[in-house]
């Protein structure tokens, strides 16, 4: 990749990650209860985009620099895995668990859309 393209990724993804931050905090706000639901949407959401990236075809220097770049810093499988172990820490094993599973099935899910999706455009 050059240069101009490893630039691009150090200024889109932090503004990912900026992203993420208000959107996950935005959710939180709405919700009630321990489930991490603003780090669900926001993973899901990002999962859902990259679909739609790959379906598309997008590819090269775009798809690094909007993949990894923004999309790489947006969704966050680090705070998802702390606030899972979080959960199981405070005897919110089920909540814990649950988390894995709504997860890992609804980011499945939303790429594949986002594939399909994609693949039409």
């Amino acid at each position: 990749m050059s240069p101009l393209a490893w630039a691009a990724v150090v200024l889109v993804g932090g503004a990912g990650a900026v992203l993420r931050f208000r959107i996950d905090a935005a959710v939180s706000r709405r919700t009630t209860g321990e489930f991490p639901t603003g780090t669900l949407v926001v993973n899901v959401s990002g999962a859902f985009a990259l679909g739609v990236l790959t379906g598309a075809g997008v590819g090269g220097a775009a798809l690094f620099v909007a993949g990894t770049g923004f999309l790489g810093s947006f969704t966050t499988f680090s705070t998802w895995m702390f606030e899972t172990e979080r959960l199981a820490e405070d005897g919110e094993t089920s909540v814990s668990a649950a988390n894995i599973v709504v997860s890992v099935a609804a980011g499945l899910a939303a790429g594949g859309l986002g594939w399909a999706l994609g693949a039409l455009l």
